[in-house]
């Protein structure tokens, strides 16, 4: 056969481990959820490895005819060439890791590309995308979780994960929670009931008030007590890589910066094959049986994005910086771990990934809820600085009031607890127009409030 005849074969049959089950020891075979190849590179210990290197070092999937984009596979159920192979595929013998797919609530071939991305960005094993941040938390929570289980958990979470830990989880599952300041490691220690918790679980950089998690001491706590550790890295995509640092499984909610667009609903859950392939069990997978499904063709608008997410997040990193150095000038209360004067300066230089900056996001305490109000209405209606809205990543600055809205879940005494001001202005900082031309509608906002003073 010619090597045209061969090229045109190759087309004409893409799926063709489909059609070849004996070939059960093909020297390039693969886990079904990412390139090996890709998740090596975090697991040396040694030198930091560029989220960006990673991504580009993974499998990159072609379109069905040869298009430099990979196709999407919009298919809801799928066929078998061979009614044998249906019984073999419910019995675990034919897998998505050999392209054999039952139903696209299970695996999607779309959705498991955009995984091997969120693994290979994360370092870990393994990787599967749903269809919310939210849906991601609470699978994970509650797979590795049984009834009368225990979670520690940091006293400053998002509001709608604290929900979750206080009412949800006791009330449906008997699943009960100890919030802990995660800075205090003998207070972690100490809340860890040895042969009952199962999971540690904290955001890598807080969410609202920007503290910085020390990844590694924490995660030492808890493997020395056999408890596995899950952190929301949502704040910090390629800033962070916290399985590198010890994290057991990653969650995000994409919808923020890998998104980017304001556009899309969509979380991850990075880490063991042995976790994500548990979380996909036909009988007790809680991604399997609860069904938080990504469609397919988010999954392709998500891939479509995900390679230009470290110039995105160098530009609001860089951004971030520079706005949160000049309010300080002014006098104002910024919050901004870039700065050398935040407590976590330093941890965070430590541990984060060269050249990405120190995230995107910074908060100005206007210490009442009124003066944050007045300055938001200024930044917004009158100069055009930003957008109130409530999420982060997008290219616009988005700006919301916590305490009366994203923690808005946490009663007074928690968000007392937590940190968390009644004027805490949390800002999502943007990347568009020209800096100068932003910062020029900041200070106009500063100069236009009502009584002229802060």
């Amino acid at each position: 056969m010619t090597e045209v005849e061969n090229s045109v074969k190759a087309v004409a049959h893409p799926v063709s481990k489909k059609r070849s089950m004996n070939n059960e020891n093909d020297a390039d075979k693969e886990t079904f959820i990412t390139s090996k190849k890709a998740s090596l590179l975090f697991k040396d210990g040694g030198d930091r490895i560029d989220p960006a290197s990673a991504l580009a070092n993974a499998r990159h999937e072609f379109g069905e005819h040869g298009g430099v984009n990979m196709s999407i596979e919009a298919s809801a159920t799928f066929t078998v060439m061979e009614p044998d192979t249906m019984r073999r595929m419910f019995n675990g013998e034919l897998g998505a890791d050999r392209d054999f797919f039952i139903y696209s609530r299970h695996f999607n071939p779309t959705v498991l590309n955009l995984s091997r991305s969120m693994a290979a960005m994360e370092g870990t094993e393994a990787a599967y995308c749903t269809s919310s941040g939210m849906s991601s938390i609470s699978s994970v929570l509650m797979q590795l979780c049984s009834s009368g289980g225990h979670v520690v958990a940091s006293q400053c979470l998002y509001g709608g994960t604290h929900a979750l830990l206080t009412h949800f989880l006791p009330r449906v599952c008997h699943i009960t929670t100890t919030f802990v300041d995660v800075k205090d490691f003998e207070s972690v220690r100490n809340a860890i009931e040895e042969g009952k918790t199962k999971v540690l679980y904290f955001e890598s950089i807080s969410n609202p008030t920007l503290d910085v998690a020390n990844v590694p001491e924490l995660c030492r706590i808890a493997h020395d007590k056999g408890v596995m550790v899950v952190v929301d890295n949502t704040f910090a995509p390629m800033v962070l890589s916290p399985a590198r640092l010890g994290a057991d499984v990653v969650v995000h909610s994409i919808s923020k910066y890998i998104s980017g667009g304001a556009d899309i609903i969509a979380g991850a859950i990075c880490g063991p094959v042995s976790v994500v392939n548990s979380m996909m069990d036909l009988h007790q997978g809680a991604l399997m049986l609860l069904g938080p499904t990504m469609n397919a063709k988010v999954a392709f608008e998500l891939s479509e994005r995900i390679p230009h997410l470290s110039l995105r997040m160098k530009a609001h990193c860089h951004r971030a910086l520079t706005y949160a150095t000049r309010m300080k000038k002014m006098g104002l209360k910024v919050i901004y771990p870039g700065l050398e004067e935040h407590p976590d300066h330093k941890l965070l230089k430590s541990m984060a990934n060269p050249d990405y900056g120190f995230g995107g996001i910074l908060c100005l305490d206007m210490e009442t809820e009124d003066r944050a109000n007045r300055l938001m209405n200024q930044l917004q209606n009158c100069t055009q600085f930003g957008l109130m809205a409530v999420s982060l990543g997008y290219y616009e600055t988005l700006m919301s009031c916590s305490s009366s809205s994203t923690s808005s879940e946490l009663n007074n005494e928690e968000k007392e607890l937590a940190g968390i001001s009644p004027g805490l202005i949390r800002m999502s900082v943007g990347y568009t127009g020209t800096l100068e031309q932003r910062w020029s509608q900041f200070e106009k906002a500063i100069t236009r409030m009502s009584d002229g003073k802060l």
